[in-house]
This record gives C-alpha cells, sequence and structure tokens, in this order.
C-alpha cells in the first residue's frame, strides 16, 4: 500500500512540475506584451424599500438609498420611543417583488415633518394637527380631522387611506 501511495505522489509532483513548467514557458512567449489588468465595477450601493418595527414611534416601510445608514432609517421611522432597547427594534427587507403594504401615519404620535409630508397637510395644518392633540388629547377617529382648523372634508379624503389612529 506505502509503494501505490508513494507512486501517485510521484505522478502528482511531476504533474504540478509539467504545469509550473508550462506557464512558465508561456509567460516567456508573451515577452513584452503590457501586464493584464483587471477591474471590477464597485457593487451596487442597497436601494430598495426596509419595514422597521419594534421600539420606534412610526413603525412601517421606509425607502433606503445608497449611503442611506441605520440612523437615517431609524430617523424616518420617527426615532425611537423614549425607553427603546435597540434590541427590540427589527429590520426587515421584503423580498424583491412583494407587494408593500401602505403605511399608514399615526396622527396621534407623528411628528410635525411626518404630518406635513401628507397630502394637502404642509406645516402649518401640522402645526394645528399637534396643538389639537395636545389640547384635546389623541384622536380617537380620523373624522375627529375635521375640527383642526384648516382641515376639510377635502383634505381628509385626500389623506384618509394614509392615516391611523391606531397604535
Amino acid at each position: 500500500m506505502g509503494r501505490f501511495l508513494n507512486r501517485w505522489s510521484l505522478v502528482a509532483a511531476v504533474l504540478v512540475m509539467i504545469i509550473i513548467a508550462g506557464a512558465i514557458v508561456t509567460g516567456m512567449k508573451s515577452g513584452g506584451s503590457q501586464p493584464l489588468e483587471i477591474s471590477l465595477d464597485p457593487a451596487p450601493a442597497p436601494e430598495g424599500e426596509v419595514y422597521v418595527s419594534g421600539e420606534v414611534n412610526n413603525p412601517g416601510i421606509y425607502p433606503i438609498k445608497p449611503g442611506d445608514t441605520l440612523e437615517d432609517v431609524l430617523r424616518a421611522a420617527g426615532g425611537l420611543t423614549g425607553d427603546a432597547d435597540l434590541s427590540h427594534v427589527e429590520l426587515g427587507v421584503p423580498e424583491q417583488g412583494q407587494v408593500a403594504e401602505v403605511q399608514k401615519v399615526n396622527i396621534n404620535t407623528a411628528d410635525a415633518w411626518l404630518l406635513a409630508a401628507l397630502p394637502g397637510i404642509g406645516e402649518t395644518r401640522a402645526r394645528a394637527i399637534i396643538a389639537y392633540r395636545q389640547q384635546n388629547g389623541s384622536f380617537r377617529d380620523i373624522n375627529e380631522l375635521l375640527n383642526v382648523e384648516g382641515i376639510g372634508i377635502v383634505t381628509l379624503d385626500n389623506i384618509r387611506d394614509l392615516i391611523t389612529v391606531a397604535g
């Protein structure tokens, strides 16, 4: 058995020497040619959407673009709750082709910048929503927005499918 292994070792060694010799001969034949340059395109930066849930103020699906950090994603989700434990924040990337559920803005917890982003609301009405919320407590129904100065039925109808009072 030992002789058998020694023969295979010898055959393997000879094959390795033949391969090395062939590489040297090939390299000498190419002589003064330019060195081979290989360049790879950088990996594409991540783009798409990420689902944020757990101890954030506005859980939901948020777009991500190249250069976004975890801090950017958490800021988009309204930041962490007051006594948040980062181990209770979950990020998930929807599978490609998966239809994302429309994210609704909770008018009881949303910051002014998020309310202002709703169609037809803007900064002035966003501040009015927050002022109403501070004076009267949480909204119990989205139709209560009609009690906020500057918000009428047309505005409410335009955002009805984009808002919630559920926590």
